[in-house]
């Protein structure tokens, strides 16, 4: 593959975010209501929506329903994560990957170099994008066999063709 596939080229730009004062019932609803299972946490600035958080229903899940906290009572910024790991539009693949390994998160928001979020990529998203070019690999490979099969069919053919007396080792009848 030639192309090179960056962060720009295949993150997602619609995102489901949340502000950091949104009531938690709030953000969970905002999840249920687009199918999605984590809220990038913003602030609106003159730069854009800048990241300031992420939530995740697993966050909900561990935080508060779990340990039967009223999720009620809070707002989204009593339970995002703050230390986010994001990407710039430039990193690669391999450097997500290696971020999302090395940070063991499934979600890397897509800033500018000023912060502003750009999109959201998914651990999701580039497992898509693998699975795509292995495909296009496990073509090629069945591409090359059928060639190789067609080959041995037509030698087959030519060797049937050709009348007793011109095939290697066999003798003409003579009568």
């Amino acid at each position: 593959m030639s192309e090179t596939l960056n962060a720009g080229d295949i993150c997602n730009r619609i995102v489901t975010c949340a502000e950091r004062d949104m009531p938690l019932v709030d953000a969970a609803r905002l999840m249920r209501d687009n199918h999605v299972g984590s809220l990038v946490v913003v602030d609106e600035t003159n730069l854009g929506r800048v990241v300031v958080g992420m939530l995740t229903d697993r966050d909900i899940v561990t935080a508060v329903l779990a340990k039967g906290v009223d999720p009620a009572r809070l707002r989204v910024e009593d339970v995002m994560s703050c230390d986010v790991v994001t990407a710039r539009e430039e990193d690669s693949v391999s450097d997500l990957l290696r971020s999302m390994r090395h940070r063991g998160v499934r979600r890397l928001p897509t800033v500018t170099p000023q912060g502003a979020l750009v999109g959201l990529v998914t651990l999701d998203d580039l497992m898509v994008l693998l699975a795509g070019q292995l495909r296009e690999m496990a073509s090629t490979i069945e591409a090359e066999q059928a060639r190789e099969c067609r080959s041995v069919q037509l030698e087959g053919m030519r060797v049937t063709l050709q009348a007793p007396a011109e095939r290697p080792g066999v003798r003409a009848a003579t009568g």
